[in-house]
């Protein structure tokens, strides 16, 4: 394809006269019916190699050049049965459908996958980024069939081959007077492919040559998502999009996608139950897989291409209509549902989480066709759909390898690299088959609400076509995040010099917003935003993930700063304190860690005569400076978080608030709202009370602080090895109150598990960093100690007390967070895998769960790596918890917190950085008489608890980019990285390991690594792989290695050379091993 997304066919007189396609004899089984639906040169390429190797081996005088003869019929010998393969790192693409033209840079190049922890998500051959579950061959276009297809073979390609599929290559000429011919032939016949979206065409000059006047006419706008009218994908076509697509288009513009619904027929169509709403999660791996969550909490519905997701974006909440039975997809027995295909991101909640790290999604299953087929429909491919075709194109795959396998064992070639295995059900028509061998299959007909930023941060190029109207309006934006489309952009837009020095921009990374997606536009239009510098950098990388996540970084407004107190140094006034209980003389502190500045929370313990303890925490009183309706109030409900990145924050209020005047800085008088309670030494409380107060803190310890006094409590504390003490409490008071507080959250935590609260402790990245560069120098797992559970506890017992506390005074209006219980498919699917490992645990409750992961592994350095492996699985059936107004949902039950569990929960400790909490403190305010009503129905309540989930989920992920950002960076400057690594997925050519030094995940590659060969096989669905290693010396015998899941292994991280990319390799198992 071109850069507009025509679909390129070359004319193959170049490779005639090199003797490469030479007539050959009468061509078996489908091959001549696939030559002539399919005018790519790659494919035919592909398919006239095949056909001449099997004439070969079928006709020994059959005419072909004496080298290539010896190229196609030279062998490897039989390893013991184990598959001989190639060591490229790469492999050509699954078999699917026509890739869309406007997705991704169809000139015939590897694009860099700039996901570090989405890693392993190979290019195909039309530029999409895609989980290549078995390897691939790193060459390009009809080349890289030639030479993949014969190494698959087992064959050495002999120079003639090379030489010609290297003139097939370099034959971009040719493909153009070819393109031209099947142009016209097309159009005689009145079938010229819609989808195309060609400039020599004039399909879309007209369009946007409207789109781009429009754009400049608002190029000093800047759209929030809720106004950027929505934006599309280029024209896959699917299952039910293959009829409309291909009847005759006769000259006129056609549409690619659908028309929205009206909102009135979207209204009656839920109502009735014919249509089914949910946000849309789009695979990062492959983009023309989408999924939106079933309404009863089974298998996800699945949204198959870009056609069917109409325009809609990733985390859009979108309306679907199921399409019929007979598209149904048809589920393998034993291989993976779609939606555990890499859509899943770490959905553990804070709550049940010290550490968090990206989660790498699930991979597919490996065993793939090989061939990506770009299929030109006929009215006779219409009648059955798509998945007639596909069904059948499989089959002739199929067919093609299985008789080449049996030609190449004939000869004493090694085994074929299989495709899928055809294992699933015999029936073809899923009308005919149980619902629990489907998945159901719908297409999107409107947009509810439009989550996605619009943003996309992506290079520019120029149009292909230099002749075209488009060329002197328009550029080419091309997007990182494939799931985002190709974007045309006015070339007002671009730098001056880009069109006489594209070269100079190649690396230099854009933003750029969706302005509009026509339905009859395989391109979305849009508007560069800025440019951020170089790909790779630091700076650029973060301002283009906070930009494409909507993190608002720009500075608050002056209306927003005047709510600020203006007369500084700011003091309590003596009319506040009379309305606060004093608590400035005791001994109260913060622990934190060291580089927190936003101090929201503060602990107290003192020893009563009666041998009970009074326990306060103390939480900074934000509603005090941000009242209801105010300028301040708006910028902060629209913020709703501060985002936490590796290098800075970006903080929810102005700094004058999050690092001053709310921050509960040591020695310094602050408003505080504060939970007491009268506790015994085992943590049951006897007495409860919430107040607003005043505090003036102590000491700030840190987590470090705080655990030396945890782990030496003998040890006498000098004032140099402590922050500034203030001088009304002695170190040595300080330590005892650490000590209590220690002692009484052991036995709060004991409780709460005993109770049946689950943890899930993921590991997590922490990075120390060069203070003058702002480079990472080092990298290690962040330690959750002791000192951070002891917050944690009474953190948590402060967020259950106040949420008894609202829920009771207000049981319409309290804003609660709810937990619900894990995904029940994918939790089936987890019970079945452990059983299948033999791995005894309970799924019944939270509780269980948490005892079988901790109690029953061990805790030698084996167990814990497996349990790290376990803790990562059993993440991904958990649901995001959510704020919610109880006055909206009606049923208590679903109040309930899954991981906690614990009927009400909500967040009150930390105002200063979520405005959930800001609310939380106003409603318990007014629960306490000391302020009035709070504003907001409930209706208001339940919209800004929406808010604030999309909001945290947003902080969470570009919380997780900017780790990774980091962790590329760092493997670049300071790798290779060994370490020790364990084995949580197997493929049939490739495997899964978490890097336990580092808690990242990476697929390695069996065609990377100096084997001679391997072996995989599978025990019901316990995977194995057997890896034979060639021998460091000739005189030396293979080294076998078995690859299963818990199998410790040791790995190096490398950089790839591009911007944000590494690879793992395993390192080579020695003969003495």
């Amino acid at each position: 394809m071109d850069q507009l997304g025509n679909v390129r066919n070359t004319a193959t007189a170049q490779g005639a006269k090199e003797g490469l396609n030479k007539p050959a004899a009468p061509q078996k089984n489908a091959y001549a019916r696939l030559v002539q639906k399919h005018h790519s040169v790659r494919f035919r390429s592909y398919l006239n190699q095949i056909s001449q190797t099997m004439q070969l081996e079928d006709d020994p005088s059959s005419d072909l050049d004496p080298p290539l003869r010896r190229g196609l019929e030279g062998d490897n010998p039989v390893r013991n049965g184990l598959n001989v393969h190639s060591y490229s790192p790469v492999r050509t693409s699954h078999l699917e459908q026509s890739m869309p033209g406007g997705f991704e840079d169809d000139k015939l190049q590897i694009t860099q996958n700039r996901c570090p922890h989405e890693r392993n998500a190979f290019v195909s051959l039309e530029g999409d980024s895609e989980v290549e579950d078995d390897y691939c061959i790193h060459q390009h276009g009809a080349a890289s069939d030639l030479l993949n297809m014969s190494d698959d073979l087992g064959g050495r390609v002999s120079n003639s081959l090379r030489h010609c599929a290297a003139l097939l290559k370099s034959s971009e000429s040719d493909e153009k007077d070819e393109e031209d011919m099947w142009r016209k032939k097309h159009k005689k016949r009145g079938r010229y492919p819609a989808c195309t979206d060609t400039a020599a065409g004039h399909l879309l000059t007209e369009q946007f040559s409207e789109d781009v006047l429009a754009i400049n006419a608002r190029k000093n706008s800047h759209l929030s998502p809720g106004q950027v009218q929505g934006g599309t994908y280029a024209a896959v076509t699917t299952s039910g999009d293959r009829k409309s697509l291909n009847k005759p288009t006769r000259g006129r513009k056609k549409s690619v996608f659908e028309a929205y619904m009206s909102k009135e027929d979207v209204s009656a169509g839920l109502k009735r139950g014919e249509l089914i709403q949910g946000p849309l999660r789009i695979n990062p791996k492959k983009y023309h897989e989408a999924f939106i969550p079933s309404p009863d909490g089974t298998r996800d519905i699945f949204i198959d291409g870009v056609v069917a997701r109409n325009r809609a974006l990733n985390s859009d909440i979108v309306v679907v209509k199921l399409l019929p039975k007979e598209q149904w997809k048809v589920i393998k027995p034993d291989s993976c549902d779609k939606e555990t295909e890499a859509t899943h991101e770490s959905n553990v909640p804070e709550d049940m989480l010290g550490t968090c790290i990206p989660q790498e999604a699930a991979k597919g299953d490996a065993r793939s066709p090989d061939v990506i087929i770009e299929a030109q429909f006929d009215d006779n491919d219409a009648e059955h759909g798509q998945d007639h075709l596909q069904n059948m194109l499989t089959d002739d795959i199929k067919k093609l390898f299985l008789d080449t396998g049996e030609k190449a064992k004939a000869v004493g070639i090694s085994a074929l690299h299989r495709t899928k295995q055809d294992d699933g059900p015999k029936v073809n028509d899923p009308r005919l088959l149980p619902d629990k061998c489907l998945q159901r299959t719908a297409k999107v007909v409107y947009i509810l609400e439009k989550k996605h930023s619009r943003a996309a941060t992506g290079f520019i190029k120029l149009l292909a076509d230099k002749n075209s109207e488009l060329f002197k309006r328009c550029a080419m934006f091309s997007p990182v995040d494939h799931r985002v489309p190709r974007i045309y952009v006015s070339l007002a837009d671009c730098p001056p010099d880009f069109v006489t020095r594209p070269e100079d921009y190649s690396n230099i990374l854009f933003i750029c917003r969706i302005v509009d997606w026509k339905e009859d536009s395989n391109f979305a239009t849009g508007q560069l935003a800025k440019s951020l510098g170089q790909a790779g950098e630091i700076e650029p990388e973060t301002e283009g993930i906070l930009m494409e996540y909507g993190v608002d970084f720009s500075d608050f407004p002056s209306e927003a700063l005047e709510c600020l107190p203006q007369n500084l140094p700011w003091v309590i006034s003596p009319g506040e304190l009379a309305k606060r209980r004093d608590l400035r003389k005791e001994c109260i502190f913060t622990i934190d860690p060291s580089t927190a500045k936003d101090l929201d929370d503060a602990l107290s313990c003192k020893q009563l005569p009666d041998g009970n303890f009074e326990v306060g925490v103390h939480i900074a009183d934000v509603s005090y400076f941000v009242l209801e309706e105010t300028a301040l109030d708006k910028v902060a409900s629209e913020r709703a978080t501060s985002v936490y990145l590796v290098q800075k924050v970006v903080p929810m209020l102005p700094r004058l608030l999050c690092e001053e005047l709310c921050s509960l800085n040591p020695m310094q008088d602050r408003l505080t709202f504060s939970v007491m309670w009268k506790l015994t030494p085992e943590g049951k409380i006897l007495d409860e009370w919430f107040g607003r107060t005043v505090i003036c803190s102590c000491v700030k310890l840190s987590y470090d602080h705080a655990q030396s006094m945890i782990e030496s409590p003998e040890k006498v504390f000098s004032p140099e090895e402590l922050p500034p003490v203030s001088i009304q409490h002695s170190i040595a008071e300080i330590q005892q109150a650490v000590l209590n507080l220690h002692r009484i959250a052991q036995h709060l935590r004991k409780q709460r598990f005993i109770d049946g609260a689950l943890r899930l402790d993921q590991l997590k990245l922490s990075f120390t960093l060069d203070q003058e560069s702002g480079m990472p120098q080092g990298c290690y797992i962040y330690q959750y100690r002791d000192s951070n559970k002891l917050v944690e506890e009474f953190m948590l017992l402060a967020n259950m007390a106040v949420a008894h506390q609202i829920y009771r005074s207000f049981p319409d209006q309290a804003l609660l967070r709810r937990h619900p219980p894990p995904q029940t498919k994918l939790l089936n699917d987890l019970m079945e895998f452990c059983n299948q490992v033999g791995l005894n645990i309970d799924f019944s409750s939270a509780g269980t769960l948490h005892k079988s992961l901790n109690e029953t592994l061990g805790a030698d350095k084996y167990s814990e790596a497996r349990k790290g492996v376990l803790t990562n699985m059993f993440s991904r059936p958990m649901q995001m918890a959510l704020y919610f107004c109880t006055g909206v949902l009606e049923d208590e039950t679903l109040f309930h917190h899954y991981a906690l569990n614990v009927p009400f929960y909500t967040h009150f400790t930390s105002p200063i950085r979520r405005y959930a909490d800001i609310i939380v403190h106003r409603l318990l305010s007014t629960s306490l008489g000391a302020s009035p009503p709070i504003k907001m129905e409930k209706e208001a309540i339940q919209r800004q608890a929406d808010h604030s989930n999309d909001r945290k989920m947003a902080s969470k992920r570009v919380q997780e980019l900017s780790a990774d950002l980091f962790f590329s960076i760092f493997v670049r400057e300071c790798g290779p990285l060994e370490s020790e690594a364990m084995v949580m997925g197997v493929l049939n050519e490739a495997f899964d390991v978490l890097v336990l030094k580092f808690g990242v995940q990476k697929r390695i590659y069996c065609n990377a690594l100096p084997l001679m060969g391997f072996h995989f096989r599978k025990e019901g669905r316990k995977p194995e792989l057997t890896l034979l290693w060639e021998p460091e010396e000739p005189e030396q015998e293979s080294v076998p290695q078995v690859i299963t899941i818990f199998t410790l292994v040791e790995v190096v991280l490398r950089s790839d050379g591009v911007p944000l990319k590494y690879s793992a390799l395993l390192k080579r198992r020695s003969s003495e091993k």
